[in-house]
């Protein structure tokens, strides 16, 4: 694989069909307009529809809009709705949307906000869409983590919408962490069937509006730091676009920056915490997301579990992969 896999490296994707969430700015809008530019009818799934529109506006290609708030389960199910009136089939879903170190707050269902949009929204969305993947070849689940996925981070089934206690950054740890459970699990139940694949990928540090919710005793030191240690959204969607589009990516693989811890560079593939191939945690938190969201898969046949790693371990990586 190449060190400097760059926007050029993507092969044509002319007859291909991506929605991407959040694609309204920052990482999203980049991977969007990527994709349209070689060649992609790309959806903006966005809650703005009105800087949905703008930012349509600004990219070349056949790019549309879709209304989608990940905080409330009735929108992503119109979303879905709609989506599926308007679309034969789905290649590419990148679920990039997302809040990062919120206070503490619920989305409409009640679930904390960052648990319930980053990964509840998105699980619900990728179960409505899925039979529109199924039967494309070479189909793809992207779902985007974070370091962060690492930070004081853990599937708090005893308390999974913080209402005990709370915490910002763990909150969020929780939920990139079930960002990556959710790929590993999916892609094992995907293994036996052959077309889709699901892979994760992590933008590093980069310069977006996500951060706008860092606590304030962070806020300085890091805006003088940001140059050194940031990059650009451009860059930081490089490894969500390889997962999306590299003919050799694999199901169950995880692709983030190269530079030195994962921070900045250019995508090469990446290995997750160790408590992110938990097999047994991906099926409980696959089992409670079902319950909790009201939406089931549809009906695929998992793969063997070997061990306690599902999808995602390092022997199990390079099983499954799109052929493009």
């Amino acid at each position: 694989m190449s060190d400097k896999w760059t926007t050029a490296n993507i092969p044509d994707q002319r007859g291909r069909v991506a929605v991407v969430t959040g694609a309204n700015t920052g990482l999203g809008y980049e991977t969007a307009k990527a994709l349209a530019e070689r060649g992609a009818s790309v959806v903006l799934a966005v809650r703005n529809t009105e800087k949905g529109e703008q930012a349509a506006g600004r990219m070349t290609g056949d790019v549309t809009v879709q209304a989608l708030d990940l905080t409330s389960l009735d929108s992503v199910r119109t979303a879905a709705a709609a989506l599926r009136s308007r679309l034969d089939r789905i290649d590419l879903l990148i679920n990039n949307a997302g809040v990062m170190y919120t206070p503490k707050q619920t989305t409409r269902d009640g679930f904390e906000m960052q648990f319930g949009t980053n990964h509840l929204g998105h699980f619900a969305l990728t179960g409505l869409l899925l039979d529109l993947m199924l039967p494309v070849p070479g189909s793809r689940v992207v779902t985007v983590s974070s370091t962060g996925h690492r930070i004081r981070a853990a599937i708090h089934f005893d308390d999974l919408q913080w209402e005990r206690t709370y915490s910002r950054v763990g909150a969020y740890g929780q939920s990139k962490l079930a960002n990556l459970m959710f790929t590993y699990e999916l892609q094992r139940r995907l293994a036996g069937h052959g077309t889709t694949v699901a892979v994760a990928a992590h933008p590093g540090l980069s310069s977006t509006e996500l951060a706008r919710n860092t606590p304030a005793a962070l806020r300085l030191p890091l805006t003088w730091l940001a140059p050194l240690i940031t990059q650009t959204p451009a860059m930081g969607a490089l490894p969500t676009l390889r997962a999306a589009t590299d003919p050799a990516a694999f199901g169950g693989q995880y692709y983030g920056p190269g530079g030195r811890n994962e921070v900045k560079g250019h995508p090469r593939l990446v290995t997750s915490s160790p408590e992110s191939y938990e097999a047994a945690v991906q099926r409980r938190l696959w089992a409670v997301s079902e319950d909790l969201t009201g939406v089931t898969f549809p009906d695929l046949q998992p793969a063997p579990i070997r061990g306690r790693s599902g999808f995602g371990s390092k022997s199990d990586s390079n099983r499954s992969r799109s052929d493009d």
